[in-house]
């Protein structure tokens, strides 16, 4: 079988080429070329012969820009992204005054049921090679030809499902001589798979940890979040405070605001009494996020009037919060829409 030369290190690159007879001071050159978004014929400091070779011990698969729609509002860019086998995922780019973020897929499709998200609907196809996850950053930032700054992987699918995969990808995108993003400028959103979060505290990665959390007891959460039967509350954020303790890395707590289930003054309240028990004085964030109306899922966003309350009652309380600013809106950025609508493969 062909290797996917876009999942391969430095390291993995100069073991194929010397064992095929070749100079491993190559690999440094084609690993360059492939963060670049090169193909094969396209990289003119290797010969012919060196590269007639790679196509035939290898294949190269960047993503095809099946859909692109740029926001007429703040510039933000949202990819649908066909892979070799037809199947569709998303990457949003969003632009900042510090930087371009990209939102990244790490799965074709989510298994994880969290009743508020549009990538869950249709489950998980496959999960995205490191590679695969690596090409929405390569792809991206070759066609608007603009440096990309800050990943986040909140787009389709949980990264922590898919672990072997991304904890490769995190190798590939920090390494020297590619893409070289630091890895304080990444973010790893999970629902709460506890045992792949203590994992992550011992790969020593100093990136920023997301909880997608969005209630505050069991009862509520289970109701919207089903990996929470597996996981409750209180083990869930144990393991946030040990990812703390071992990484010294502040982490982030997403909450979607849905009306009538989890938005009102009690809720927020709530929700700060319940941090403040486990993180006391240590450094944490709430992202408040106004719930995206899918029309699958039927969930409403409240009043401003309500969001803005349950800001306020959270910095009362000495909670730091942010209601997230929402970027793309006329071009519905939120990932798992354009899938959703497409079909999850094209065919």
């Amino acid at each position: 079988m062909k290797k996917e030369i876009l999942s391969m290190t430095i390291e993995e690159l100069e073991e194929m080429l010397v064992s095929i007879g070749e100079k491993k001071y190559k690999a440094k050159q084609i690993f360059a070329w492939l963060h670049k978004g090169a193909c094969f014929e396209e990289m003119s400091d290797l010969s012919k012969k060196t590269r007639e070779k790679l196509d035939e011990l290898t294949v190269l698969n960047y993503p095809k820009i099946e859909q692109k729609l740029v926001s007429a509002i703040d510039g933000t860019v949202k990819y649908l992204f066909a892979m070799y086998d037809g199947q569709l995922i998303e990457s949003v780019v969003m632009r900042y005054k510090h930087g371009n973020s990209i939102c990244i897929s790490s799965q074709a499709g989510c298994r994880m049921g969290c009743k508020f998200c549009a990538s869950t609907l249709g489950g998980r196809a496959r999960d995205l090679s490191a590679g695969e996850i690596l090409s929405q950053v390569i792809t991206a930032q070759k066609d608007l030809g603009e440096r990309i700054d800050n990943i986040v992987m909140m787009g389709i699918g949980e990264p922590l499902d898919n672990y072997d995969n991304v904890i490769r990808f995190l190798t590939l995108v920090g390494a020297k001589g590619g893409l070289n993003i630091g890895y304080r400028h990444i973010s790893l959103s999970t629902c709460g798979l506890v045992d792949k979060i203590d994992r992550l505290a011992e790969e020593n990665y100093p990136i920023t940890l997301s909880i997608s959390l969005h209630a505050s007891s069991d009862e509520e959460r289970s109701e919207i979040m089903p990996i929470n039967n597996k996981w409750g509350v209180d083990e869930l954020l144990m393991a946030c405070r040990r990812y703390f303790d071992k990484t010294g890395r502040r982490i982030s707590f997403e909450y979607t605001l849905i009306q009538g289930k989890n938005d009102s003054p009690f809720h927020a309240k709530k929700l700060a009494k319940l941090l403040l028990k486990y993180f006391d004085k240590a450094p944490f964030h709430v992202n408040l996020i106004p719930v995206n109306e899918v029309k699958e899922r039927g969930f409403k966003q409240g009043s401003e009037k309500s969001i803005q309350t349950f800001v306020s009652i959270l910095e009362q309380n000495g909670v730091n919060a942010t209601r997230r600013r929402r970027l793309g809106s006329d071009i519905n950025a939120s990932c798992g829409q354009l899938r959703a609508g497409a079909g999850s493969a094209k065919n």
